[in-house]
């Protein structure tokens, strides 16, 4: 099949290997993205594992937070200027206030609900907007949140008996160690057993490609696997304002009954293949040249 630009460039951004290292990556899996991701980093081309996912679509996550209930919603236009300007910032945020108001059951019935709007928008500002996606929560204790320049927005839902300005101030600190670290899971115990095979074999791939004897691989794997919640378990990580201390042991230091039951991360325009734009191929189209 063939492979495109701007496949090969969203891979390149994903993992930062070399340009045709990212097209025979794609060529040798028919296309698939994530396929390609694994099959740089079997290669040792990639360090996929340790980046998030770019953004690759333009607008705002917004974060809106009223006592022990919050929301994200992510909203969508076609450029930066357009997503920095006040008309879009202003509706990105009453988007998130009308979510957590009025508590929609999907993002269809959001979208539905402020179809006007946003056709008023798009018209206003020459771009599509889009309400693509929310997240609402509803706190037991404490509810944490952190929005870093409307890129990424977090939530932290914490279970506790005690609301005082620590735990006020713990929940604060794990949202934005969220933001940053990206687990990808609560604790050890939620890792399913088919992403520790996805990594088992990425890190076979890897020692084969290193050179490693084939009777200690079996070995080094188990090792890699017996260190995976502290990569992608927020619990076993290492808190990000203090590598000394994991998240467990910053909790435990604060009280004994505080448990999160769990965390919600939205990044910008993750998973969207943003347009590329072409301004010679935009100005033949206009003189008639092309």
């Amino acid at each position: 099949m063939a492979i495109t630009a701007s496949a090969v460039k969203e891979l390149r951004e994903q993992t930062g290997a070399g340009m045709m290292a990212c097209k025979d990556a794609l060529k040798e899996t028919n296309g698939d993205l994530e396929a390609a991701v694994d099959y740089l980093r079997k290669k040792g081309l990639a360090a996929a594992q340790k980046k998030q996912s770019r953004v690759a679509a333009e607008g705002a996550v917004a974060t809106i937070v009223d006592g022990n209930n919050g929301v994200l919603v992510e909203v969508n236009c076609e450029t930066d200027f357009v997503s920095k300007g006040d008309d879009f910032q202003n509706f990105a945020k009453s988007i998130g206030e009308w979510t957590l108001a009025n508590k929609p059951s999907d993002i269809n019935e959001l979208k539905d609900s402020k179809s006007t709007e946003s056709n008023e928008l798009t018209l206003k500002c020459g771009e599509k907007v889009d309400i693509r996606r929310f997240v609402a929560v509803s706190a037991d204790g404490v509810l944490g949140s952190y929005n870093h320049g409307g890129k990424i927005g977090v939530l932290v839902n914490l279970k506790s008996s005690d609301k005082g300005e620590k735990v006020q101030g713990l929940a604060r600190d794990i949202a934005m160690h969220v933001a940053a670290a990206s687990p990808k899971f609560l604790n050890a115990s939620e890792i399913d057993e088919d992403y520790k095979q996805r990594e088992a074999a990425i890190y076979k791939a890897q020692l084969l490609e290193e050179g490693k004897p084939e009777n200690m691989i079996d070995k080094i794997i188990m090792g890699k696997l017996g260190k995976l919640a502290k990569e992608v378990c927020l619990m076993e990580q290492a808190f990000v304002k203090d590598p000394d201390m994991n998240i467990k042991k910053l909790i435990a230091s604060v009280g004994s009954d505080i448990e999160v039951v769990a965390f919600h991360k939205l990044n910008l325009g993750e998973g969207i293949e943003k347009k590329e734009d072409n301004l010679a191929d935009e100005v033949a189209k206009m003189t008639g040249k092309q």
